[in-house]
């Protein structure tokens, strides 16, 4: 696959992440666009992700040189161009055909990590084999624990460097949008990493479903009755480090620590699931004094609401390793594939690294809490 970097002049004109929302709306039909883009219920969470991104105030240092910067970070003892990761997101290949491989692709491109979903379209052996990027894989648990046995065994042999458990979907939320699309997954697509497996309980998809079918089928599989036990048998299937995706709350982020978590991920799934639920901006600081009160070389990741190079320096200030973007990525894939996909990336990078220059910040170490009035 050519490298998309070639191939920003394609779409050069569109300046930011909103715009690429935007073309992305009127390529995508109805119902994928909507399923991308959805929300619980009234979409209170979803609009507050951003907002309170919004509402801080960024107080920066003047006469400080800043004509050299330092963007990258070490994440499990690998070098990332730049503290921003792709968030893990479904079914991909409904934005373009390519799907997970042109996002991994363009990941690679550009010296940062892909997080690839259980529900992806291509398998976690098929990207691991064809993009040579730094990969993780997303993992729910599941009521049948042979499959998820099997799962996290196939993402290690595979390569995959990380696995990111999400535990915030015992149910799934109401998302009124797919109900009333009654969203289901194309006929021409599959969920590939339930291809190869011979669990009785991977049935086929269901195609007439009142409502949202993937919803219902979803809500079969899921284990509603999921511990940190059943994190620590995760953590001993495998070496690779874990962390847990859907943290909101420090006495949460501690548990998941002492049952054998090496990363947090502070996420509300992108107001998809509990609606009215505090945003992930709010929710980061007092994750980060627990973690930090306990080990403050575990790092914090945080997603939601991440739109523009400033929310990325707010995020780093009030204390996150990194960023997961998410459904920006899913615009840029719609709009022109793997060069899409990394141009949405260029854009945050650079207006991450013209926020870094205007707040006095020559490299990660100097964004500081003392940058964001609350």
């Amino acid at each position: 696959m050519e490298s998309p970097l070639h191939q920003f002049s394609k779409i050069s004109e569109l300046l930011n992440l909103f715009e690429y929302e935007e073309v992305a709306r009127r390529k995508l039909s109805q119902s994928a666009f909507e399923y991308f883009a959805g929300f619980a219920a009234d979409g209170i969470t979803d609009d507050s992700n951003h907002q309170d991104f919004a509402q801080l105030r960024l107080l920066p240092r003047v006469m400080v040189d800043v004509s050299q910067r330092s963007k990258g970070i070490n994440l499990f003892g690998r070098k990332l161009s730049v503290p921003i990761l792709a968030a893990p997101m479904a079914f991909q290949a409904m934005a373009h055909p390519h799907g997970e491989l042109a996002t991994a692709s363009a990941c690679e491109a550009l010296g940062t990590t892909f997080i690839l979903s259980t529900f992806s379209n291509y398998s976690v052996e098929d990207v691991c084999e064809k993009v040579a990027s730094d990969i993780w894989f997303q993992l729910y648990v599941y009521k049948d624990k042979g499959l998820t046995k099997n799962l996290v065994q196939r993402a290690t042999q595979s390569g995959c460097k990380a696995i990111v458990v999400t535990v915030d979907v015992p149910l799934i939320g109401k998302r009124e949008n797919d109900i009333r699309n009654r969203f289901h997954l194309p006929a021409d697509l599959s969920i590939a990493n339930w291809q190869n497996t011979s669990s009785d309980s991977l049935k086929k998809l269901p195609g007439d479903l009142p409502d949202s079918g993937l919803a219902a089928y979803f809500a079969s599989l899921y284990d509603c009755t999921l511990t940190w036990k059943d994190l620590e048998w995760l953590v001993s299937l495998t070496d690779v480090p874990i962390l847990v995706k859907g943290i909101l709350r420090p006495d949460d982020a501690l548990r998941a620590i002492h049952s054998g978590a090496k990363g947090i991920i502070v996420s509300n799934h992108g107001g998809r699931q509990l609606d009215t639920s505090i945003s992930t901006i709010k929710a980061l600081p007092p994750v980060v004094q627990a973690v930090n009160t306990f080990d403050s070389n575990i790092p914090i990741l945080v997603d939601g609401g991440i739109r523009r190079g400033t929310d990325v320096l707010k995020a780093l200030a009030l204390g996150a390793t990194a960023v997961l973007l998410g459904r920006p990525l899913i615009w840029g894939l719609t709009v022109d594939g793997a060069a899409g996909v990394a141009h949405v990336l260029q854009l945050l990078m650079d207006e991450f690294d013209l926020a870094m220059a205007l707040a006095g910040c020559d490299d990660i170490a100097s964004i500081t809490s003392d940058l964001v009035v609350q």
